[in-house]
């Protein structure tokens, strides 16, 4: 079975771009579109891996990372930030609110690709300890 990954963007042609590049990748991807669809969407989907934008109606990626980790049911699921907020405060910020890894936009496919296969494997790894 492929590892599921949530993927939440408002804008969707870079979910779907997104989304298509993990699928390549071998992945099955569940998209939302905004913050508030997402934290319902991984509630209930129970994904291996997230990839969250920051800037997005309803809650914004920070507001969500946050609530996940918080969530004794979910705080064990890696959060990658993709955001096109790329200085060192949006970074900072972004790590600090509970993320795993923050790419920036825009983004190499290969790079995110490789950054989600290195989360996964952690928390594999983590889970086998």
């Amino acid at each position: 079975m492929s590892q599921r990954i949530v993927v939440a963007d408002d804008d969707p042609f870079i979910r779907r771009l997104v989304a298509f590049t993990l699928t390549k990748f071998g992945y099955e991807v569940l998209e939302a579109c905004d913050g508030a669809a997402a934290l319902n969407l991984i509630r209930h989907a129970h994904p291996d891996l997230v990839v969250l934008d920051v800037l997005m109606p309803e809650m914004d990626g920070l507001e969500v990372t946050r609530a996940l980790v918080h969530d004794p049911i979910t705080s064990a699921i890696p959060i990658l930030i993709l955001s096109a907020n790329a200085q060192r405060s949006d970074i900072e910020a972004g790590l600090e609110s509970g993320a795993s890894a923050y790419v920036t936009k825009p983004f190499e496919p290969q790079v995110l690709g490789e950054r989600v296969a290195e989360l996964l494997a952690r928390r594999q790894r983590i889970g086998n300890e």
